[in-house]
């Protein structure tokens, strides 16, 4: 038996929606642009969606957009991808690395409230493997600050918070459409916002800086999102609740099986939805084995694993000595010991089953 770690979802009706635009000739950004944002904005509940060409060109023009620039800073987990932090370089501002909550994994409110220097702009929250961060004590300390919050929404289509979509929590929210993501569009991403003036930035910042053709106001980037690319999202966004709901089943499993075996299953916090773009266990201190042993034993029986992440974000030589003094003793501790095991749509029960009953067979290896 063979379970990747992750397996994108793709059928006869993405074939046939990337088909018709081929056929159309308009390959570009266009008019099934504009329909897949119109969708995603709806579905989300904001009044505007911006199609962009990478989840980090979504983070890069969301902080473009509020005017994000050298001088400033953005304070972000520390415990996240890369892109979270390097999106904040690509403006020329300092991230500032907060650490993260032992439980939820997500950015800690008192560790983000304890970074706030005079020149902070922003904070950038992740909703790290598909669950919603503390968003309303953030949001509390934003607010009282002046500050703008941003989501990284990366991992989390469909996720919830106190029955509000991620997407539409925060000044700003970032999309991702990778082709692992609980949607895809193959590449792309998707930047969302209630803002009129900052929708408008937007789209003037992913198309070069264009008012009207030829007529530059701005520098802006080529981030445009193809028309091809939206083919195959509005397709995957009629699918996605559907992927949601299957994710959740396979955590569900998971959390009813694995205790015993000694790894320690996800937390989740009151008041959210969990759409589990990846689920992450933890080897605590005493397990038997290593991490690289778990994985390698998991992989000679066919069960792909993966570690998000080994590094934290402030410990890559690009930061090292940049964030000198940032502390995030629980990003470490994550980062040593945190595992990813299949839970993507794909799983079926026969293979959770195989799953649990390997893991049950090495805790007394």
């Amino acid at each position: 038996m063979k379970i990747p770690i992750a397996q994108p979802l793709i059928g006869e009706d993405e074939i046939a929606a990337v088909a018709r635009v081929m056929r159309s000739g308009m390959l570009a950004q266009g008019s099934i642009v504009t329909e897949f944002e119109s969708r995603f904005a709806e579905y989300c509940g904001v009044a505007h969606a911006i199609g962009v060409n990478s989840g980090t060109a979504a983070l890069h023009a969301a902080l473009l957009a509020a005017e994000i620039g050298p001088g400033d800073s953005v304070i972000v987990p520390a415990f996240t991808f890369f892109a979270t932090a390097s999106a904040v370089s690509m403006c020329g501002a300092t991230p500032r690395f907060a650490d993260v909550d032992p439980r939820t994994f997500n950015i800690d409110p008192d560790s983000v409230e304890a970074l706030i220097r005079p020149d902070t702009r922003a904070v950038i929250g992740v909703h790290l493997f598909g669950q919603p961060f503390d968003v309303g004590a953030v949001r509390d300390l934003c607010d009282d600050r002046g500050l703008i919050l941003i989501e990284d929404a990366a991992q989390a289509h469909g996720a919830e918070y106190r029955e509000k979509r991620a997407g539409s929590l925060a000044d700003l929210g970032c999309f991702s459409f990778y082709p692992t993501k609980n949607m895809t569009t193959g590449e792309g991403g998707m930047v969302t916002t209630g803002d009129d003036a900052l929708a408008e930035r937007l789209r003037l910042l992913i198309n070069h800086g264009q008012s009207r053709k030829y007529l530059h106001s701005a520098i802006g980037y080529n981030y445009r999102m193809t028309n091809m690319g939206a083919a195959i999202g509005l397709v995957q966004l009629d699918r996605l609740e559907g992927f949601n709901e299957r994710r959740i089943h396979n955590a569900r499993y998971l959390d009813r099986h694995l205790p015993g075996t000694g790894l320690v299953t996800p937390y989740v916090a009151p008041g959210v939805r969990h759409v589990y773009h990846q689920y992450v266990v933890r080897l605590p201190a005493g397990y038997p084995l290593t991490r690289d042993a778990f994985m390698s034993a998991l992989a000679d029986r066919g069960i792909g694993t993966a570690v998000h992440y080994p590094i934290p974000v402030n410990r890559q030589p690009v930061y090292q000595n940049a964030s000198g003094d940032a502390s995030c003793p629980v990003s470490d501790d994550l980062a040593a010991s945190v595992v990813s095991l299949p839970v993507h749509p794909s799983v079926t029960d026969e293979e959770l089953a195989y799953i649990c009953d390997a893991v049950r067979g090495l805790r007394g290896a």
